[in-house]
């Protein structure tokens, strides 16, 4: 069993397996004329079940076999132009080397003398990051699983902060309170709830037609959280809300944040690519007064999952929050270097960590930040023609002009029928798209109303393609509605 382990005696039996292993899925990602096979999960499920784990294969080729039709065979590919569905974005070719070179490795963020070069190296992303966001010289921060760990460490340094600014607060986390707009508001009541605020605690924000957070709401929320003696702990403003990739009014929240003394989390874990756009950078002006920030590069930097990172302006608020863990930590290394020896480990919720960042830095040594920036400029540019296509278009009905690449909107049918049938309908095509397996879409909720959602991240997609999955909704909608036609109209 020895044999199967990376060393030196291995290294060309390494070389072989990865390079049949990548061979295969370059095959299958050239070969894909669909994002889906449409295969079900009773089939999937049987295949997979039916593998004895406790017998192996006891050969690589074999096993790559065996995942060819337990899997790649049958995968959701992101890449192709018709996968428009979640924020999930195809991933450049030099992030890719960077996964396989991390995974081979096998670094671990914990501490320094597991990781050397890797810990310098994300710290010199964070710094890069947070330059980009304009948070500071004494900002900070550290590589997470993903927007949720990132949301749920900033509200829990944004609890801290409301702690020492009022120790009522402290004394009872009741009075705490989090503000969101009702357009995203869903990843904030999540860590609420993880952090123990109580089922009252996020302050629901009413939005406008753009899905943008009414900031008048906002001040009258916080005035009337002062009036009642409560603690206003955090606003959460969003830099690209997952369902319409709306960009919050971030100067003006900014501002009231300043004026009621409340800690403002920014989360711009799809719109951070706005970061390295030349040409749409304003959208997120106001992003740099923020305490805190998330960013997803897996979502609009084209990197592999995962590959994301909380920002934070004060970096002592960040070492504060974990700082029993830090002296843990120490009491592993030499004493006489602790001082001078770069330390990450105190500054994350999980312990052992990948090393995610190298994605983003081949990223950036090959194609630069302005190549990032363009492709995300690209997708954001493609919306906007999408969104051109569906206004003009008297079949649907389109939510909101796009800030950045996402699309809401719904068939609505010539004959006249009821919501909840024209509801079910646009769900009835959904589904059936997928079990096609001509494209991939999701699907939203506006008020009670169930909508369809195009996310735009594959720069490859081109509006003929938008074109033909709209008469694809389309016919699969009314084939719908022409068999229930009694109850639907």
């Amino acid at each position: 069993m020895r044999s199967h382990l990376l060393n030196d005696t291995t290294a060309e039996r390494y070389r072989s397996s990865v390079t049949e292993g990548v061979e295969r899925v370059a095959a299958q990602l050239a070969a894909a004329s669909r994002p889906f096979t449409g295969v079900t999960t009773e089939s999937l499920a049987s295949r997979i079940d039916s593998v004895d784990l406790d017998e192996p294969l006891h050969d690589t080729l074999d096993a790559l076999d065996e995942l060819e039709e337990l899997y790649l065979r049958d995968a959701v590919y992101a890449h192709h132009p018709r996968h428009l569905a979640h924020l999930h974005s195809p991933a450049v070719i030099p992030a890719v080397l960077g996964e396989a070179v991390l995974t081979g490795v096998n670094s671990c963020l914990d501490t320094w003398d597991r990781s050397a070069g890797a810990t310098l190296i994300e710290r010199r992303l964070v710094d890069w990051t947070a330059g980009r966001i304009g948070l500071g010289q004494d900002a900070d921060g550290v590589f997470t699983s993903g927007g949720a760990q990132s949301d749920l460490q900033a509200l829990l340094l944004a609890r801290d902060a409301a702690a020492e600014r009022d120790p009522a607060a402290h004394r009872d986390p009741a009075t705490l309170r989090v503000f969101a707009s009702e357009a995203g508001h869903a990843g904030a009541r999540r860590a609420a709830e993880l952090l123990g605020l109580g089922e009252d605690a996020v302050v629901v924000i009413p939005t406008d037609r753009n899905k943008r957070m009414q900031t008048v709401a906002l001040a009258r929320a916080l005035e009337r959280c002062r009036r009642d003696d409560l603690s206003p702990m955090a606003v959460v403003a969003s830099a690209g809300t997952a369902d319409f990739g709306s960009i919050d009014p971030l100067p003006e929240v900014a501002a009231l944040c300043a004026q009621y003394g409340t800690w403002l989390h920014v989360d711009a874990a799809y719109g951070c690519g706005l970061l390295a756009s030349r040409r749409n950078r304003h959208l997120i002006d106001g992003i740099e007064r923020a305490d805190s920030v998330t960013v997803d590069f897996h979502k609009s930097f084209f990197q592999p999952v995962s590959s994301s990172a909380l920002l934070v302006r004060d970096r002592a608020a960040l070492s504060r929050t974990t700082q029993d863990r830090t002296a843990q930590d120490r009491t592993t290394q030499d004493r006489t270097t602790q001082d001078r020896t770069p330390d990450q480990a105190g500054k994350s919720l999980q312990r052992d960590r990948r090393f995610d960042a190298l994605k983003l830095w081949m990223t950036l040594r090959v194609m630069g930040a302005n190549g990032i920036g363009h492709l995300f400029d690209e997708v954001c540019e493609l919306a906007t023609e999408g969104w051109r296509r569906l206004v003009a278009d008297p079949r649907y009905d389109v939510v909101a002009e796009p800030q950045l690449s996402t699309l809401t909107f719904r068939y609505i049918p010539a004959a006249i029928c009821a919501p909840s049938a024209i509801d079910r309908a646009n769900l009835y095509a959904r589904k059936a798209l997928f079990a096609s397996g001509d494209a991939v879409v999701a699907g939203a909720k506006v008020g009670d109303r169930q909508f369809l959602k195009f996310t735009l991240l594959n720069p490859e997609t081109t509006v003929d393609d938008i074109t033909a999955v709209l008469d694809l909704i389309a016919d699969h909608a009314e084939q719908y509605l022409g068999e229930n036609l009694d109850r639907a109209c």
